[in-house]
């Protein structure tokens, strides 16, 4: 299931911040929180891409870090059928980081659509985008289609773009250690 070319990319890149950013667990491993020199380097791996190169100052990593937080909630929410509280957490994300629509012409000369706020700083930019294209997400009927892993000791988040939305692991590393703890079992048991 596609979304659109940017609300692809601003989803993925909200996956990439919050599983980079936020503690938790992932894959049956500890995953602390990055601080310091490894804190931008997970930010600015999460947002790279083609022909973006980003330096976030450390006032932008504190600015950002928040929002990443709550898009983290946003996506739980929706993962236990709090519908209304995400709605209610990404109405205020939107209001903070005072998101609007823009086209902007990209390097290859098309036109695309991004979400600012009233500055063009990395965190305010970052944060507009994740608040927005959750935003957008839910509206399509399409926040079903973010969730938390089920695999046992993992709390990393996803996207689900297949035909079925039948995805319920972060990777396929998660789901197969589900399948194989679960083999394990029936030739214990059987």
């Amino acid at each position: 299931m596609r979304f659109n070319s940017h609300v692809d990319a601003v989803l993925d890149t909200t996956v990439r911040l919050v599983n980079a950013l936020t503690p938790g667990t992932d894959g049956g491993r500890d995953h602390p929180a990055p601080t310091s020199t490894d804190l931008r380097d997970a930010v600015v791996q999460a947002v790279r891409y083609d022909g973006y190169d980003p330096r976030p100052s450390a006032r932008d990593l504190a600015d950002l870090l928040p929002e990443v937080h709550a898009a983290r909630e946003v996506v739980e929410h929706l993962d236990a059928g709090r519908d209304d509280a995400a709605a209610d957490l990404v109405n205020r994300m939107l209001r903070r980081t005072q998101a609007h629509p823009e086209l902007d012409r990209s390097p290859d000369g098309r036109w695309a659509i991004h979400f600012h706020g009233p500055d063009t700083s990395f965190a305010r930019g970052w944060s507009a985008g994740m608040a927005a294209g959750l935003a957008m997400a839910m509206g399509g009927d399409l926040g079903s289609r973010l969730g938390v892993c089920r695999a046992p000791a993992c709390d990393r988040v996803w996207v689900d773009r297949s035909r079925n939305t039948h995805r319920r692991f972060c990777s396929t590393r998660c789901q197969n250690r589900v399948k194989a703890a679960a083999h394990r079992r029936r030739t214990r048991h059987g």
